[in-house]
């Protein structure tokens, strides 16, 4: 039972982090606090030692090879026989009446002008100095062999200890036992080693909003993925993750949860519950829970500020930001190398490459910040395209190839800056075909049907014209693009620049959407609906954001006006469609596919071309005949059609 009278109670004010530490200091810090960190070991067999760490030096116990043996099949024999061997004169050596094969124990010694038949493995028999491979052999009449080669002392003989000598220390403590260390300890007899006990981590999720996979999502509500992320990763890097359920913000029912975890794990670690605001409890419970507590509560990192450290009792307890993003940037920059070193794992190799930035990326003054990035082969090199999607996105993690590192003195890094990129894998994934461009929902449907035929695809959703600028930079195959000529009136073609060639790919219908029953809307065209929003000051528009063809055709129809919401300008039509279906808008332009999945009211404006810019370069290449080929396919165009969409007339 907690006792504790301020268990009970929760502040209703939204209070300030303590003070906001550089990562050095935190980690300095942290580590200081953690002091020396004693492992548990225990004896395992081989078969259950794959994946841990060696807490103790092995030495071999035998030589590996326990005897001098051969490395060839042919014969053991003394080099001074053979001194004079050659084609033409062949050395003659009488047989003895022995073959040596694996696991025979040689009888008779090899005596000056003998030879002995041996197999590869076989033990060396007294008085031979050197094996002559069969090749260089034949028989001779009389029980005799000839030799064509002279023979060096020594030849195709592996002396006992040549591998391991006994005594000799074979893997050091640290080491992680694979597939290879196995066999080495096999090979030298050792059945047992002394291993590190992994860590156990309990991982909690906080927060009343959370729902776990695979339950419904209540309104609201959003599904708990860093309970699974972390746990994943945790184990990633040689823990025991025990993943003990997501808690709302009741103080006492989390502080039990919490002393549960620290009792029967050694790390503790909790996202959500860091920001200090009303309901962000967990920081206050770590402060009852042991001495020193709160190690830092503030770290000066985009994403990742509200990281907590702290230190219960000897233990460490992390409560990382809520946010996917921020949890995962600050675990694997912050906590992993921590988690390793108290495992006695290794510390983790970053990989890095170059690259050159398309945009610019602005940054905040004072916060170290990390921006996940997207590689692309260009002409002149790699291009690292920043993901754009916050904090609170997961999918920046699984689709990025890794980050690059803002100073905090730094404000922005400008297009054209050759960046360090830290790769989340070994090596830079260059996808067989770049798609960046506007991005539409048919889309998908297209690159599904190539990925299927194994064609890595990467799809950029930057908006048409900064899918233009990347095929005019020669940095992707493809570029869809909706562009509107005020001019001409044409879509699309007036757009092209040399070394570009446009592809019809489908018509979609765009319009206004509405919640129906809305009467500034219902049954009314275009121009009344516009009449209606502009002579109400209370309605609300969803804008899109700057580059898209959606917004240049929104521009058109707002002409100078700017109503309230104007400056919300999210990056897809889902986004617009969502805003709408939830109430923060009362209005906003998508596609019809959109307003249909979302049961929203639909007033058209115009049927824009959805088509592909092919750069010249790329033409030829497999990766873009199989789009192609694919796109314009009876299949795929009827698929289009049920989606909402019509055929390039």
């Amino acid at each position: 039972m907690i006792s504790s009278p301020s268990s009970k109670t929760q502040s209703t004010e939204q209070k300030q982090f303590l003070t906001i530490l550089s990562r050095e200091e935190a980690m300095a810090r942290f580590e200081e606090a953690l002091g020396s960190w004693q492992v548990s070991t225990q004896r395992r067999s081989l078969a259950d030692a794959l994946g841990m760490v060696l807490a103790e030096d092995v030495a071999a116990p035998v030589d590996v090879p326990p005897f001098d043996r051969s490395n060839v099949d042919g014969f053991a024999v003394r080099a001074a026989d053979l001194t004079t061997a050659s084609e033409l004169h062949p050395a003659r050596l009488m047989l003895n009446q022995e073959t040596i094969a694996c696991g025979t124990v040689p009888q008779v010694a090899v005596v000056p002008g003998t030879a002995t038949p041996i197999a590869t493995g076989g033990p060396l028999p007294r008085g031979a100095d050197a094996v002559v491979m069969i090749e260089h052999s034949q028989p001779a009449e009389n029980g005799a062999v000839e030799m064509f080669r002279p023979a060096s002392p020594g030849q195709f003989i592996s002396s006992a200890g040549s591998d391991m000598a006994r005594g000799e220390v074979v893997l050091r403590a640290g080491s992680i036992i694979g597939a290879r260390e196995i066999g080495m300890l096999a090979a030298c007899g050792t059945a047992h080693v002394t291993v590190a006990c992994k860590l156990r981590v309990a991982v909690v999720s906080t927060g009343d909003e959370l729902v776990q996979p695979g339950e419904p999502l209540r309104p609201a509500g959003i599904y708990d993925a860093n309970g699974a992320i972390i746990s994943a990763a945790v184990i990633e890097n040689g823990g025991e993750a025990s993943f003990l359920g997501a808690f709302a913000d009741d103080e006492e029912k989390l502080e039990a949860a919490m002393r549960d975890a620290l009792a029967s794990h050694d790390v503790l670690i909790m996202s959500g519950g860091t920001s200090k605001g009303a309901g962000d409890i967990s920081y206050r419970i770590i402060e009852r829970l042991g001495s020193p507590g709160i190690i830092a509560h503030g770290v000066a990192l985009k994403p990742g500020k509200p990281l907590c450290l702290a230190v219960c009792d000897g233990k460490p307890v992390i409560i990382l930001p809520g946010f996917p993003t921020s949890a995962m940037f600050t675990f694997h920059d912050m906590i992993v190398p921590v988690l390793r070193r108290l495992a006695r794992l290794p510390p983790r190799v970053d990989i890095q490459t170059s690259a050159q930035l398309p945009f610019r990326i602005a940054s905040e003054l004072g916060r170290t910040e990390y921006v996940m990035v997207s590689l692309v082969q260009g002409r002149d090199g790699l291009t690292a395209y920043a993901s754009g999607k916050g904090s609170g996105a997961i999918t920046a993690f699984t689709q990025a190839d890794g980050f690059i590192r803002i100073d905090a003195l730094a404000d922005h890094l400008p297009a054209g800056e050759n960046v360090q990129v830290t790769l989340f894998t070994p090596q830079v994934r260059v996808p067989d075909l770049v798609v960046i461009g506007s991005h539409c929902t048919g889309l998908d449907l297209v690159v599904s049907k190539i990925v299927q035929k194994g064609i890595s695809v990467r799809s950029l959703a930057v908006g048409s014209l900064g899918g233009l600028a990347a095929a005019r930079r020669g940095e992707c195959d493809l570029a869809p693009i909706h562009l509107l000529d005020a001019q001409t009136g044409v879509y699309n073609r007036p757009f092209l620049a040399e070394g570009m060639e446009l592809v019809p790919g489908w018509r979609r219908m765009q319009g206004i959407i509405f919640r129906s029953g809305d009467m500034r809307f219902e049954g009314r065209s275009a121009a009344e609906a516009m009449k209606a929003v502009l002579a109400d000051p209370e309605c609300m528009m969803v804008n899109r954001n700057q580059g898209a063809g959606t917004r240049i055709l929104i521009d058109q129809l707002l002409g100078h006006a700017r109503p309230d919401g104007y400056w919300n300008q999210p990056r897809s039509h889902t986004a617009v469609a969502a805003a709408v279906e939830q109430r923060r808008a009362d209005w906003g332009v998508t596609i019809a596919p959109m307003a249909r999945a979302a049961g929203l009211g639909f007033i058209p404006l115009t049927e824009e071309h959805y088509d592909f810019v092919v750069v010249a370069e790329s033409r030829e290449r497999e990766p873009v005949h199989a789009f192609l080929e694919a796109l314009s396919s009876s299949s795929m165009q009827d698929a289009l059609e049920q989606a909402g969409f019509s055929r390039a007339g």
